[in-house]
């Protein structure tokens, strides 16, 4: 795993959520989970799930681009922020439309993004105006998509690459087994979940596009 640092999602997540004058619980009910998770999310003290950090996004009109761009003046503590100070730290929060990232992306130079339930997500890069999600995938043994098992749905078409272990991918009311060198791609407005049921590493090439807002 390189050792790119991880962005505060958290803070990010409750930035857009007091722009958009959202209350914690309201946000909460709107995903289906609980104020409490919401809470731990944006204070740094749990990851969201993959199908949670998409129905936030979601929910708040966000994309999960934005999430990885690390601005230095945005807040460490989201605790500590207040109303009166969002607006100043909004103007960190949206993705510069000018970065790129790349065109040469060394391996140890990836910005990562640990979630729950086991999965790393790695940016592979970023072409500024493309709406697209650049990502290498690691479901560790026992790793998925959704904590609770529930599928999720997001904008964008998927298209994935599996180049080790195996992936089992629940799509709609098929289950598919992705095994080293199989690929898949599908409308992300399908529900779908994905699962590491192996003793090794499921590592993949995934890109969404059309989910950047």
């Amino acid at each position: 795993m390189s050792p790119a640092v991880v962005p505060p999602v958290g803070a990010r997540i409750r930035q857009a959520r007091l722009e958009r004058g959202r209350s914690l619980r309201a946000l909460a009910r709107e995903i289906g989970v609980s104020a409490s998770l919401v809470s731990q999310i944006e204070t740094g003290k749990s990851q969201p799930s993959v199908s949670t950090l998409y129905a936030i996004t979601t929910a708040l009109g966000i994309s999960v681009e934005s999430l990885f761009d690390a601005r230095e003046n945005v807040a460490a503590s989201p605790v500590a922020a207040s109303p009166a100070t969002v607006p100043h730290a909004l103007a960190a929060f949206a993705t510069d439309p000018e970065r790129r990232i790349g065109p040469l992306v060394a391996s140890g130079g990836r910005e990562t993004l640990e979630l729950d339930s086991g999965v790393v997500w790695e940016r592979l890069g970023r072409v500024p105006g493309v709406e697209a999600d650049f990502l290498l995938v690691t479901y560790r043994p026992g790793g998925s998509s959704s904590g609770s098992g529930g599928l999720m749905r997001h904008a964008g078409t998927e298209y994935g690459y599996l180049t080790a272990g195996e992936l089992v991918l629940t799509l709609g009311f098929e289950e598919y087994t992705l095994r080293a060198g199989d690929s898949v791609c599908f409308e992300s407005t399908t529900p779908h979940r994905y699962r590491n049921d192996g003793e090794v590493p499921a590592v993949g090439v995934w890109f969404v596009s059309g989910d950047v807002r």
